[in-house]
């Protein structure tokens, strides 16, 4: 038996008074993912357990049966993993978003979505001026700092203050001043910078800094083969989905035109996933477009990146006979552009079946798999009562 999960990063949603009170997967086209609810079973998951920050991170280890409590370190370390960045024992990683910060407000989490040729730049002049820490430079926005014999930090995501005075949520305790230190740092050297006058004469946003948040020590999980006794594989542009592959020993899959992005290459991804489900027994196909979008606070943008998703799942189901999954990792609604708790739909065919009619937050409420925790899920995939 075969076995693919199709994962809509942020795809759940509120009803909004735009679409006459329907959320953007009620509203959206998606004859695909209403396929697997009719002709198989949905409910509701509990991706983010008591306790925890409602992240990708917590979300997607959650889903993949680890628990954020016993394995989780921060989100740097996962991302470290997946560029290839062995870090020792005692370093910390962060991850390092490129930002934009306006009269000390949050601007905009990712820069302008600055392209990862520019953000290398930046950070090759930035580097030899951080003695302490090291900076590495990843895809667009998100980049890593490493900092050897760190103590850690208490640190806040970038997306979750947009259009917030960032005063009041600079890193605190253990590595703060380090941080602080480094934040300024990068402030100076891309002031002024060639690529920050490049953007800003297109009419683009500068990367005005770093901001250092979610960092932690090296992680260790069980090995996915030896905790399902199933081969798996991911796909994924995002280092922290790929990251979380290489601590669980699955493997990584490129997809060419994968970029992380509303513009990423959808029936790449189909194509590659039912390519690698020749060779492997279970695929975790994630995509992050729809959660880009709700950080946006755009609707259509979010509405397209639903439907472009279920084409991707349309040319999945054209091949694959197997069991399908598809849910969201968390919510990431319009109206607060940015993740919340609230447990997310998710519909699986190819076991049980029940009266759901599609897919959606309010259909999946009705499903007869209830609510359920995260770490029930892929036992239900795998058969589990």
């Amino acid at each position: 038996m075969k076995y693919i999960v199709i994962l809509g990063d942020g795809m759940a949603d509120e009803p909004l008074p735009e679409l006459g009170g329907k959320t953007p997967l009620e509203y959206a086209r998606t004859p695909a993912m209403d396929r697997i609810a009719r002709e198989g079973a949905s409910g509701l998951l509990k991706t983010v357990p008591d306790g925890f920050e409602a992240g990708s991170d917590i979300a997607n280890l959650s889903i993949l049966g680890y628990d954020p409590a016993a394995c989780y370190t921060g989100r740097g370390p996962l991302e470290a993993l997946s560029m290839g960045i062995d870090l020792r024992e005692q370093d910390v990683a962060y991850r390092a978003n490129l930002v934009t910060i306006r009269d000390g407000v949050m601007a905009d989490f990712n820069a302008g979505h600055i392209s990862s040729a520019e953000g290398a730049a930046l950070l090759h002049d930035l580097s030899p001026r951080l003695p302490r820490a090291r900076v590495h430079a990843g895809i667009s926005y998100r980049n890593l700092l490493v900092v050897p014999g760190g103590e850690g930090a208490v640190t806040v995501p970038p997306h979750d203050i947009v259009g917030q005075e960032i005063a009041p949520h600079l890193p605190a305790g253990g590595d703060a001043k380090l941080l602080a230190a480094v934040m300024e740092e990068s402030r100076r050297v891309f002031s002024g910078h060639p690529v920050n006058q490049a953007r800003i004469a297109a009419g683009k946003l500068p990367a005005t800094q770093i901001w250092p948040w979610s960092g932690g020590k090296k992680p260790a999980l069980t090995p996915f083969r030896e905790k399902y006794g199933r081969s798996g594989g991911m796909i994924s542009a995002v280092d922290l989905l790929n990251g979380i592959a290489k601590a669980a020993k699955m493997e990584v899959v490129s997809v060419p035109g994968a970029t992380g992005y509303l513009d990423t290459d959808y029936q790449a991804k189909a194509r590659y996933a039912l390519a690698a489900l020749k060779r492997l027994d279970f695929m975790y196909v994630h995509v992050e477009a729809p959660d880009e979008a709700g950080h946006m606070g755009g609707i259509a943008e979010k509405i397209e990146a639903i439907e472009r998703v279920d084409e991707m799942i349309g040319t999945i189901l054209e091949e694959f006979y197997g069991v399908v999954a598809v849910l969201p990792d968390h919510p990431t609604p319009i109206r607060v552009r940015t993740h919340t708790r609230d447990p997310v739909p998710f519909a699986i065919r190819g076991r049980e079946k029940d009266n759901t009619s599609s897919f959606s937050e309010k259909e999946a409420a009705k499903g007869s798999y209830g609510v359920r925790s995260a770490a029930e899920f892929l036992p239900l995939v795998f058969g589990a009562k």
